[in-house]
């Protein structure tokens, strides 16, 4: 690919680093080579969702909703790793694409948002995940409860800190971590397919194929399934935003392909292999981690035991792959002086030290809110979702603004128009996944993204940039509007997680 790039021109202006940038490092990391970048993107989006994937999508959708909503979500998630990795290769100037695809589409204001969104996203998804493992943990240690009591919290915390020191020690040495409970993880879903495919029932899997009544219509059940198949799909990206790292820059896009393929396969065989077994209301009943109440149903009580042992080994491992991710999110923005300069700040191996401090910091912090809050696990994937829905959109936006002006493609006219094909079914994927998530999720992302606006703008004042554009004051407005009126809505009570 990258003898083909002709005519390229640079997108975005070098721009002069923070002066706090690097200020600590000594030694330069070693690179993360294919495999390891690989087991970021699965490990990443193999985390605890998958675990309860045959309750979350059979809680509002039948058999055939499912698979219409697998399809749709393969097709789109397919576009966006595509889009990602013709993006890398094309544009391998522009590290953390998250951050960086944003800011060449419409500027800086709208780069720090988008990095904003999806460093919210990765560090409430941890508080989830730490919910979830320790949820887990209660099936051999009861006192943890639903894994957000005092208990829980206070081994949560342990956890949490205890991966914060790991990183520290080396990117690279967190990232062979990572590798390891990857591997580990995938051992016992390939167990979990083999033994279900055994148990197989096709009258169970095809009686109310498309849902009782009482779910709604198809169209509905579809809806129902878009955040839940997105949310076990976010980290498709990870391998980009590691861009910056990566021992060999094409890597990037092929970890970004080859670890979308692998998680594919494996979260569609566990949602409807599952609905061979239970039916969809005995499926909607099931306590997460709702794969233990399959595999005991399919094969007795010691499947319950091996999930669960599964289930605490991937959480481990997620949560190990999006402490990086949130951390070098807001890294790269910061050396490039669009978020505040400490946050551009590496220890003496290379490690983002400043920034993974503030983001555990805004963990256990949440950790401790879930302790007087209702807010559910379910609620929780919700919001993180929706806060990188944008991101997303974002990126199949430039990925479609750079196709149809032809950067880098002199000569390749038929490449040029298979790539803004590709990059046009990511951009209405985008769309049809904000309008799935509906108006709620939007108003409480306007809440998180609002706060994001003020650092913004004292990040700018400090060091005297420009003005915000005539759109980015647009797009300022947009989001104060929303966020006062989702503020509104909380205060009456017609607004709540």
């Amino acid at each position: 690919m990258a003898t083909q790039l002709q005519g390229t021109q640079p997108i975005i202006p070098p721009t002069v680093p923070h002066p706090l940038a690097g200020s600590l490092r000594k030694v330069e990391p070693k690179r993360l080579s294919l495999s390891l970048l690989i087991a970021l993107v699965v490990g990443s989006m193999i985390g605890s969702g998958i675990f309860s994937l045959p309750q979350n999508m059979a809680a509002s959708a039948g058999a055939g909703a499912i698979l219409i909503g697998w399809l749709i979500t393969g097709v789109g998630m397919l576009s966006l790793a595509l889009v990602y990795q013709s993006l890398s290769n094309r544009q391998p100037a522009l590290d953390n694409g998250v951050f960086a695809y944003a800011r060449a589409l419409g500027g800086e204001f709208l780069g720090f948002n988008s990095a904003w969104g999806y460093w919210i996203s990765a560090w409430i998804g941890n508080v989830s995940y730490l919910v979830i493992l320790f949820a887990a943990l209660s099936y051999f240690f009861p006192l943890f409860g639903e894994g957000n009591n005092k208990a829980a919290i206070a081994g949560a915390s342990v956890v949490l800190w205890s991966l914060h020191w790991m990183i520290l020690r080396g990117m690279r040495t967190a990232a062979r971590a990572n590798a390891l409970t990857t591997i580990a993880k995938i051992v016992p879903l390939l167990l979990f397919i083999g033994l279900v495919i055994a148990a197989f029932q096709k009258e169970t899997f095809t009686v109310d194929f498309w849902g009782s009544s009482a779910l709604g219509s198809t169209l509905d059940q579809v809806k129902s399934t878009m955040l839940v198949t997105v949310w076990v799909f976010i980290g498709i990206e990870g391998a980009n935003v590691f861009s910056a790292r990566a021992a060999e820059r094409a890597n990037v896009g092929r970890a970004t392909v080859i670890g979308f393929v692998i998680t594919l396969l494996l979260l569609i065989a566990v949602s409807l292999l599952s609905l061979g077994i239970l039916r969809q209301p005995e499926l909607a009943a099931l306590k997460n981690p709702s794969m233990a109440g399959v595999l005991q149903a399919a094969a007795g009580p010691w499947g319950a035991v091996l999930i669960s042992i599964g289930l605490i080994i991937s959480v481990g491992g997620a949560l190990l792959a999006w402490t990086l991710l949130a951390a070098e999110s807001v890294f790269t923005p910061a050396k490039e002086n669009v978020m505040p300069g400490t946050l551009a700040v590496e220890n003496t191996q290379g490690v983002p030290a400043h920034a993974l401090w503030i983001t555990n910091g805004c963990i256990q912090l949440f950790l401790l809110l879930t302790l007087y809050s209702s807010a559910s696990y379910l609620a929780l994937i919700s919001l993180a979702t929706s806060m990188i829905l944008l991101p997303y959109l974002f990126s199949g936006l430039y990925a479609l603004k750079l196709t149809w002006q032809g950067q880098t493609y002199a000569g390749h006219r038929g490449l040029q128009l298979r790539d803004m094909a590709i990059a046009l079914v990511a951009t209405l994927y985008c769309v049809w996944l904000l309008y799935a998530a509906g108006p709620k999720y939007m108003l409480l992302s306007a809440l998180l993204y609002a706060p994001g606006s003020l650092i913004y703008l004292v990040t700018m004042k400090s060091r005297q940039g420009q003005p915000l554009s005539g759109p980015e004051t647009g797009l300022l407005i947009i989001i104060w509007t929303a966020a006062a009126f989702a503020g509104w809505m909380l205060w009456s009570g017609t607004l709540a997680l």
